[in-house]
């Protein structure tokens, strides 16, 4: 594949979807690209064109996302390249995230990525070719975080549905990538990406300390730079073997590596016991 790609990216008026879709069309690439408001996404990149088609689009709305697929196809012909990115952070206890405030994460985060990828798919299946990336997040494999449990919950969600689709479409000659990003230098970690629970528990000192390291601390500060992650997402989209796993960020890689070697140590110290369980 080269630049004449299709590009389909979801949740492009900012962060790391915005970064990606300014780098792709400096490249020359075509672009579609989804946000809930069409004029945030003009206001960032300019109107529509021959390489970029501008989309409000609805994640939980079936119809709505079917309706932006159904544009790009009509303006690009095809769809090449998807990449769910959309999404947003909660970060709350579990015992205090009431249901709603869950349930509302997992609409977005996963079910929302659900109807992209199904009516994407057919467009991919019929060329016999393309690529999937679904942006997970380091705490989609590394989980140990306190409050930060539903949202990591969604991303392991993201993550594991990924390695399902990547062998249901294999046989099509179609890709799939899971994408960890430690912390990039986006606006995730303000108000308008991260929610915090309704009624804290402030008992729970781990977790407001958690706030306010990600909101006072990290933020702002993020070591991960997300023009080179959009640049590491192309040559990967160009591989003829692409990964199913990729950790983007020093920080990712390691925290990676600590949970290999934290389930490889408990996998030697209790095998006994796992492989006794047989009849």
């Amino acid at each position: 594949m080269g630049n004449n790609e299709v590009w389909f990216v979801t949740g492009a008026s900012k962060g790391l979807g915005l970064e990606l879709v300014k780098k792709l069309l400096a490249e020359g690439f075509k672009v579609a690209a989804t946000s809930r408001s069409e004029s945030s996404l003009i206001k960032e990149l300019g109107n529509t064109s021959e390489n970029f088609l501008p989309l409000e689009m609805d994640l939980v709305d079936e119809k709505s996302v079917k309706n932006a697929i159904d544009k790009t196809v009509n303006h690009f012909k095809t769809i090449d390249v998807l990449v769910n990115n959309a999404g947003y952070g909660l970060l709350g206890a579990l015992e205090e995230l009431t249901d709603a405030e869950a349930r509302k994460n997992y609409e977005v985060n996963v079910f929302g990525l659900l109807n992209v990828i199904r009516h994407t798919a057919p467009i991919l299946r019929a060329n016999q070719s393309g690529h999937i990336f679904n942006i997970s997040s380091i705490g989609g494999y590394y989980g140990e975080f306190p409050g930060w449990g539903i949202y990591c919950s969604t991303k392991f969600a993201v993550a594991g549905l990924t390695e399902s689709l990547a062998a249901e479409i294999k046989p099509f000659g179609v890709h799939a990538t899971i994408v960890y990003p430690g912390y990039f230098r986006t606006d995730f970690l303000k108000d308008s990406s991260l929610l915090l629970p309704e009624n804290p528990i402030e008992e729970y000192k781990e977790v407001r300390q958690s706030e306010n390291v990600h909101k006072e601390g990290i933020n702002g500060n993020q070591p991960g730079d997300p023009v080179k992650l959009a640049e590491a997402l192309i040559k990967v989209s160009q591989d003829e073997n692409p990964p199913l796993h990729l950790f983007l960020g020093e920080d990712a890689f390691n925290m990676a590596n600590q949970k290999i070697v934290s389930v490889q140590g408990e996998l030697s110290q209790w095998k006994t016991v796992s492989v006794s369980t047989g009849f």
